[in-house]
C-alpha cells in the first residue's frame, strides 16, 4: 500500500524494506513457467510454501526464530506489521494458486504476471516517485497506477500478442490495485484480472 504524500522522502530503511518485499513479489512470476511443466505440482508447491511460511511466522511471533525466514520476514515488515502476523506472503501464495486453479493458460499466466509486476511496480513507483494523489485513489498515486497499467500491459501483450487483451488486463489490474485492500489485493488482483482476460478471450 502506498501511504506517503507529496514532499515526503522515504528513508533508506523504507527503501530496503520495500525492495525486499517486492523482490519476493516478483518471484511469484516464476509460477507460470513452473506450471507449464506440471500445473498440479506447482499448485502443491505454492500450497506447501504458504503453509510452511504460516507455521514459521507463528513461531517467529512466539519468539522462536527460524533461520533466514524470520530474518527475511523482519526485513520485509512495514511499520504496520511490527508485532503482527505478516500476511503478505500468504495472500501472495493464495493469489497465485487461485489463478492456476481457476483459469487455463494464458489467462492464469497473465493474472499472475499482473500480481507480480503490476502490483509490484505500482507499489515501488508510487512509494518513491508518487506525488499526484487524488482523493479517489485513497492515498495511492497516479504514478503508481500508471506503472501498474504499463507493467501489466507489456506482460499481457507478451503472453497473448493481442492489444485488446493486454489493454483490458492492464486496465483491470490498475483499477483493482487502486482499491484500499492492503495485502488482500494479492488475492483480488489475480482473480479479477484472470476473469477479465478469460472473458475477453472468449468473445
Amino acid at each position: 500500500m502506498e501511504r506517503i504524500f507529496a514532499g515526503y522522502l522515504p528513508s533508506l530503511n523504507e527503501f530496503k524494506t520495500e525492495a525486499v518485499r517486492k523482490s519476493i513479489h516478483f518471484l511469484i512470476a516464476l509460477s507460470p513457467f513452473m506450471a507449464s511443466f506440471n500445473r498440479p505440482m506447482t499448485v502443491l508447491f505454492l500450497a506447501a510454501g504458504t503453509l510452511g511460511y504460516t507455521c514459521m511466522e507463528h513461531l517467529r511471533l512466539a519468539g522462536i526464530k527460524v533461520p533466514f525466514v524470520s530474518s527475511l520476514t523482519g526485513m520485509a515488515s512495514r511499520t504496520r506489521d511490527m508485532g503482527h502476523f505478516v500476511m503478505g506472503p500468504v495472500t501472495l501464495g493464495l493469489g497465485a494458486m487461485l489463478a492456476l486453479m481457476l483459469y487455463p493458460s494464458p489467462a492464469a499466466s497473465i493474472a499472475i504476471y499482473a500480481l507480480a509486476f503490476g502490483d509490484g511496480f505500482a507499489s515501488l513507483v508510487g512509494k518513491f516517485f508518487g506525488r499526484l494523489r487524488p482523493a479517489f485513489l485513497c492515498g495511492k498515486s497516479i504514478e503508481g497506477s500508471l506503472a501498474c497499467f504499463t507493467a501489466v500491459f507489456i506482460a499481457a501483450f507478451r503472453v497473448s500478442s493481442d492489444y485488446r487483451t493486454a489493454f483490458i488486463a492492464a486496465l483491470t489490474a490498475a483499477s483493482v490495485e487502486a482499491l484500499p485492500l492492503e495485502d488482500y489485493d494479492n488475492i483480488a488482483l489475480p482473480v479479477v484480472v484472470g476473469f477479465a482476460v478469460r472473458f475477453v478471450m472468449d468473445f
